[in-house]
C-alpha cells in the first residue's frame, strides 16, 4: 500500500537555506525540492520567460531543413515570411502546428494505402451509376478464397490483385434485394491522385511552417539580448529586495514530502530550528513522492512495480496483487519441481553470499520464493526433472491424486486452468479499475466502467453458479436479463452524463468493439502459462532420453549421462528461468496494468539523507 504522506512548505531567509538542508540530510526522511525560486509574482514570471527563451534559442539553432526533399518550397516560405517580433511564442505555436501536420500526414498516408489497390477514377461516374438506380459493393478476398465462378453469377469486375489478395466490385439494382456470399467490405473514400494531392497539400502546408521557422533564425541575436537584459534586470531586482525589509521579498520558498508516521519526530525537530513552516496532508494535487508499504512477502516484489513505474498518490498499489499472480505465472511456466528446488537452494546461496553476481545482489528471498512456489505447482502438475511423475510407479498414490491429468472438456486441465486463471486475473483487474476510478473520479465519470463490469464478471458468475446446478434455469433467464438491461443502460446511455445520447450511443458501440476484440486476445494470453510449462517439461525430458539412449547397459556410458543431463538441465533452467520472467512480467504490464486502469506515473520517495541505502 501507499504510505500517507506530509507537505511540508519552508520559508527561509537566503542565507539560511544551504545550513537548512543539511539540518534535513541529517534527518534522513524528508523528499525535498532542492531548486529554489522568488515566490513573487514578477520574478516567478521572469524566470518563466528566460527559460522559454533558452529552449526557444535551442529549437532554433538545431534547424537544418537542407535535407529535406521539399527544400524547394521552404525556402519560397523562407523569402515571403517576416522576423516574428514575439519570437517565443510564434515558435511554440509553429511547433506545435508542425506536429499536428505530422500527425495528420501519417493519417494521410494510411488512407492512400487502403485506396491503392482501387486505383484512379472519377467519383462523378459513380454519382451518375447511384442516380441511374445502381450500386456498386466493394469486396476483399484472398487469393486462394476467389471463385470464379462468381464473374458468371454476378455483374463482378476485378479491380486488381497483388497475387495474395484480390480486389473486386459488384453492380447491383438498388431495387433488388442484394446477397453475395462474403461480407462486403467499406467503399474507398475516393481515389488515389485525390489522397496523394490531399497529402501533398499537408506537405506543402508543413513546408510553409518550416520556412517560417528558418526565417525566425533571424530573431536569436536579439533574443539573446533580451536574455542579458532580463537577466540583468532579476539580479537587479533581487539585489533591491535583499536590501529591504519586507519578509515577502527576501524568502525563498522550499517544498518537502515526509511519511506521516515521521510527523511527531519531525515537528519535534523543526520546531528547534529557527525557520517557519507549514505542515498539511498532502493530497494528490501536490503530487507527492511515492513510497511503498508493505508486508515482507509483498515488499519482495515491489522492484516489479519500480520496473513499469510507481503509482500516482491517489491510485492503489499495484504491488499485493503483482505479488501472489507473478509467483504462481512464475511457477506454472517453469512447471517443474526439481528445478524449483534448484532455485530455492540458489536463492539460499545469494541470500548467504555464498555465491556473490551483482545482477542478483538482495533477491535471493525473492528466488527462493519463486522456487517454492515452482517446486509445489511442478508437484501439482507431476513433473520434476524432465519426469513425468504420475507415471512413475515410485510416487506415492496420494501424491498422484493432487496432480492435474487427462482432459477437461476435450482440452488439456493445465490448458484450461491457465486460461480460468486469466479469467479470474482480468476480472479482478477490472473490479479494481471501477472502485479505484471511482474513488479518484466519481461514480458518474465511470458509469461505462461498472456496466462493463457487471456485464462481464456478473455473467461469469451467473453463468458459474447456473452450470453447477446453483440457480435454476427461470433465475438464470431473469438474472442475465437484469444484468444486460443494466449493463447496456451504463454503458450505451449513461455512460457521459449530460452528453448527447446518440453520441453516448455511438461511444459506447466503440467500446464495445474494443472490449470484444481486447479481452479475448488478453485471455488467450494465458494460454502461455501452460505452453512454456510444457515446452520446458518436454526439453528436460528430452535430455533424460538421450542420457538414457548413451547410458546402455552399463560400462562407462554412466559419464555421457551424466555429462548430457547436467548440462541439458543447466541450459533448460537457464532457458526456462528467462520465460519464466519475462512473461508473467508481460502479463502483468500488459493485460493487467491494461485493464485495471493502473498509470505508474508517480515518483519514487527518495528522502535527502547522509548516507543513500538500498
Amino acid at each position: 500500500m501507499i504510505s500517507k504522506m506530509t507537505k511540508y512548505s519552508f520559508i527561509l531567509l537566503s542565507g539560511q537555506t544551504d545550513d537548512f538542508l543539511s539540518k534535513i540530510q541529517e534527518l534522513g526522511v524528508m523528499d525535498i525540492t532542492r531548486s529554489r525560486k522568488p515566490v513573487d509574482e514578477n520574478s516567478a514570471r521572469t524566470l518563466d520567460w528566460i527559460a522559454e527563451s533558452r529552449r526557444t534559442v535551442e529549437i532554433l539553432e538545431k534547424l537544418d531543413y537542407s535535407n529535406d526533399p521539399n527544400l524547394a518550397d521552404i525556402h519560397k516560405a523562407y523569402k515571403n515570411a517576416i522576423v516574428p517580433e514575439d519570437a517565443v511564442s510564434f515558435v511554440k505555436e509553429q511547433t506545435d502546428a508542425l506536429e499536428t501536420l505530422r500527425g495528420s500526414i501519417t493519417a494521410a498516408e494510411n488512407e492512400l494505402r487502403l485506396r491503392a489497390p482501387w486505383g484512379n477514377f472519377d467519383s462523378s461516374h459513380l454519382k451518375k451509376l447511384a442516380l441511374s438506380g445502381y450500386e456498386l459493393h466493394y469486396y476483399s478476398v484472398p487469393q486462394k478464397k476467389f471463385d470464379e465462378s462468381w464473374e458468371a453469377q454476378y455483374p463482378l469486375q476485378v479491380i486488381s490483385s497483388d497475387g495474395k489478395n484480390v480486389w473486386f466490385v459488384v453492380v447491383s439494382s438498388k431495387d433488388e434485394d442484394f446477397v453475395f456470399p462474403i461480407a462486403e467490405i467499406p467503399a474507398p473514400g475516393g481515389s488515389i491522385d485525390e489522397a496523394q494531392e490531399y497529402i501533398d497539400g499537408l506537405y506543402y502546408q508543413m513546408s510553409g511552417i518550416k520556412g517560417r521557422l528558418l526565417r525566425a533564425k533571424d530573431a536569436i541575436p536579439a533574443l539573446n539580448e533580451e536574455y542579458g537584459r532580463r537577466m540583468s534586470e532579476l539580479d537587479l531586482y533581487l539585489a533591491s529586495a535583499a536590501s529591504q525589509k519586507a519578509a515577502e521579498d527576501m524568502v525563498t520558498l522550499l517544498v518537502g514530502f515526509a511519511p506521516s508516521s515521521e510527523d511527531g519526530r519531525l515537528s519535534e525537530e523543526l520546531d528547534k530550528m529557527d525557520v517557519l513552516y507549514i505542515a498539511e496532508a498532502a493530497t494528490e494535487h501536490d503530487n507527492p513522492p511515492i513510497k511503498l508499504r508493505n508486508n515482507r512477502f509483498v515488499k519482495m516484489f515491489e522492484p516489479l512495480t519500480g520496473m513499469y513505474g510507481m503509482p500516482v498518490y491517489s491510485e492503489f498499489d499495484p504491488t499485493p496483487v503483482l505479488a501472489p499472480f507473478f509467483m504462481l505465472f512464475f511457477a506454472m511456466c517453469m512447471g517443474d519441481a526439481g528445478y524449483g528446488i534448484i532455485l530455492m537452494l540458489f536463492g539460499l546461496a545469494v541470500h548467504k553470499k555464498w555465491i556473490n553476481i551483482g545482477m542478483f545482489k538482495g533477491l535471493g528471498p525473492l528466488i527462493s520464493t519463486l522456487g517454492a512456489a515452482t517446486f509445489a505447482v511442478g508437484i501439482i502438475l507431476g513433473t520434476a526433472f524432465g519426469v513425468n511423475l504420475y507415471e512413475a510407479s515410485w510416487v506415492p498414490q496420494g501424491l498422484k491424486n493432487i496432480m492435474l491429468v487427462g482432459e477437461l472438456g476435450g482440452y488439456p486441465t493445465q490448458m484450461v486452468l491457465a486460461v480460468g486463471i486469466g479469467v479470474f486475473h482480468i476480472c479482478l483487474a477490472m473490479t479494481i479499475k471501477a472502485i479505484g476510478y471511482t474513488r479518484r473520479f466519481g461514480f458518474k465519470a465511470n458509469i461505462s466502467t461498472w456496466g462493463w463490469l457487471l456485464l462481464i464478471v456478473g455473467g461469469i458468475i451467473i453463468a458459474a453458479l447456473s452450470f453447477i446446478g446453483i440457480m435454476s434455469s427461470e433465475i438464470t433467464k431473469w438474472a442475465v436479463i437484469a444484468i444486460g438491461v443494466i449493463s447496456a443502460l451504463g454503458i450505451y446511455v449513461f455512460n457521459t452524463p449530460g452528453r448527447n445520447p446518440l453520441v453516448n450511443i455511438g461511444s459506447g458501440l466503440w467500446d464495445t468493439y474494443n472490449m470484444a476484440t481486447g479481452l479475448l486476445g488478453d485471455v488467450l494470453s494465458y494460454i502461455r502459462l501452460y505452453a512454456l510449462g510444457l515446452a520446458g517439461g518436454m526439453l528436460g525430458a528430452a535430455f533424460n532420453n538421450l542420457g538414457n539412449m548413451v547410458l546402455g547397459d552399463g560400462g562407462f556410458g554412466w559419464i555421457p549421462f551424466v555429462i548430457i543431463v547436467i548440462l541439458g538441465h543447466t541450459i533448460n533452467v537457464a532457458m526456462s528461468c528467462l520465460g519464466a520472467f519475462v512473461h508473467p512480467l508481460r502479463l502483468t504490464f500488459v493485460e493487467y496494468f491494461k485493464n485495471s486502469g493502473y498509470e505508474g506515473k508517480g515518483t519514487k520517495y527518495n528522502p535527502l539523507t547522509l548516507t543513500k541505502t538500498e
